[in-house]
């Protein structure tokens, strides 16, 4: 075996690099080429949206095509430039804006890893004859005793990536591979000084890398008009507090921008796209206890529905460290349900729920899914649907 855990010598194997034009996926390819693989480096041209090809913080447009083609004329390795607008356009930005528009608060970076990334590209990467697709994720996986691979949480839990890449399946993972899982960023960029990257001190991307200046409701606005609907802002009795320019820009758990005079903090507690109306309340009334899970992807021993009642560790936000839950199985719905040992605030439709099989640092990756249905504690804050 060696470093990527395959069955060939470095020099017998083929092995693509997806390079987004940064340091992490720079390395990766500069490290397969020093261990003597046959590299390939490939970048997606995901998005053209003008001034978001060309900010600090964007990913697969604009320079950071030029970037990646720097780096594989570095490195002496061939390289190709996929145009993947119109799969990334239907996969990941019109889900997007459809998940706002229902109320909901989307994580474009998991659908873009399971379809565009871990669907299209590996399928690409096969074609080519490669034993293995490599990327930039901190993430770790390893062979398991009795066949296939499992994921884990980062050596560096400042890196940590696990959370958005849940909804890889076992078939992909065991094609995959994460050469930077096991090392510190601060590693990372020092391997890009000593194989001579100019992308060595490149800042790192941000989330959603097609959103220019962070300012999301535009694009979702410019996709949809018809979600700049007004409406009203209601406390938890559907009493009127105020008026909003549309649902799309609020996020359960939000605070500030609500514009209202009250005497009390309050918080967005729910979204009602039906309505058009954002409900408020007081921080009390975030706290979550029960979540509803679907599109669950399994990734540990047997079937979800055959633990019920095993104690796990879920992570609602990729901000926050897994919290202590119970994860069960609703027969009649066909979906998982997490009950969490302490409550959770700013729990949210639309955001992934991982799970994990402790609260460790290096933990190992259950599974995870969309949450749909929130349960909350205080009575005045009925569930959210």
């Amino acid at each position: 075996m060696n470093s990527l855990d395959l069955p060939k010598p470095p020099h017998e194997t083929r092995v693509v690099v997806a390079m987004s034009g940064g340091v992490d996926s720079s390395v990766v390819a500069g490290l397969l080429k020093r261990e003597g693989y046959d590299v390939v480096g490939v970048t997606l041209q995901l998005y053209d949206h003008g001034a978001a090809t060309h900010r600090k913080g964007a990913c697969c447009a604009g320079r950071d095509i030029h970037d990646a083609r720097a780096v594989a004329e570095t490195l002496g390795i061939p390289h190709y430039v996929l145009d993947y607008e119109d799969r990334f356009r239907e996969s990941v930005i019109d889900r997007f804006a459809e998940s706002y528009l229902s109320g909901e608060t989307p994580i474009p970076c998991v659908e873009c890893n399971r379809s565009v990334k871990f669907r299209d590209l590996l399928g690409l990467a096969r074609d080519l004859g490669a034993e293995a697709l490599a990327t930039g994720h901190y993430v770790a996986s390893r062979a398991l005793p009795q066949g296939g691979r499992a994921l884990y949480r980062a050596l560096d839990p400042a890196r940590d990536q696990s959370y958005f890449l849940y909804a890889t399946t076992p078939e992909q993972l065991a094609y995959l591979r994460f050469p930077l899982g096991e090392r510190p960023k601060d590693e990372t960029r020092a391997l890009a000084r000593e194989l001579g990257l100019t992308v060595a001190d490149k800042a790192d991307s941000q989330d959603i890398c097609f959103v220019p200046q962070g300012g999301y409701a535009d694009v979702i606005a410019k996709l949809r008009p018809e979600a700049t609907r007004p409406g009203e802002i209601v406390d938890l009795a559907g009493r009127r507090l105020g008026e909003h320019e549309g649902i799309i820009h609020y996020t359960v758990g939000q605070r500030r921008g609500l514009k209202l005079s009250v005497g009390e903090p309050l918080y967005v507690v729910r979204l009602e796209p039906e309505t058009a109306r954002v409900v408020v309340g007081p921080r009390a009334a975030l706290a979550t206890r029960r979540i509803r899970l679907t599109d669950l992807n399994w990734l540990g021993d047997g079937a979800p529905e055959d633990i019920a009642g095993r104690p796990v560790a879920v992570r609602v936000r990729s901000t926050r460290e897994p919290r202590p839950a119970r994860l069960s199985w609703n027969a009649a719905e066909a979906c998982a349900e997490v009950e969490l040992v302490a409550p959770e605030d700013g729990v949210s439709p639309g955001q992934a729920c991982v799970i994990y099989a402790d609260d460790g640092p290096r933990a190992q990756v259950l599974g995870g899914g969309t949450i749909r249905r929130i349960g909350a504690l205080q009575a005045g804050a009925a569930e959210a649907a």
